[in-house]
């Protein structure tokens, strides 16, 4: 039989550490949700959008996919290419948003976290 170390009630979560509570209560963590869901977000529903655009020109326009550009690469080819340079893109930016926007918040939060947790941030050790 398991034992229950933090003495809660069984069927019941153990709550988190107050620290985290404390922490996702400022103003500075709404502020960090808001601006990664104001990126993430966005780009997903673009990307999705422009990957179900290829996927559905592949099915029901074939006469223009099929179109040659140069010798033997046609405009699926092309597509499908920049399938792969789309997602870079959006990962290189992702890291240039997120290096400028996140960071900053994150790192605040962090120190703050670390000032109410003690032990450089290790609680319970």
């Amino acid at each position: 039989m398991a034992t229950n170390p933090v003495h809660e009630p069984p069927g019941q979560a153990a709550r988190h550490d107050p620290v985290y509570d404390d922490l996702a209560a400022r103003p500075e963590f709404a502020e960090l949700r808001k601006r990664y869901r104001g990126f993430v977000i966005p780009a997903t529903i673009a990307f999705l959008v422009w990957y179900l655009l290829y996927v559905v020109m592949s099915n029901w326009a074939s006469g223009f996919m099929n179109t040659e550009v140069v010798g033997n690469i046609n405009v699926a080819l092309i597509f499908g290419l920049l399938q792969f340079v789309t997602t870079f893109g959006l990962a290189w930016y992702y890291s240039k948003f997120s290096t400028s926007r996140l960071d900053p918040l994150a790192r605040d939060l962090e120190q703050a976290y670390r000032d109410s947790a003690g032990n450089d941030g290790r609680r319970g050790q």
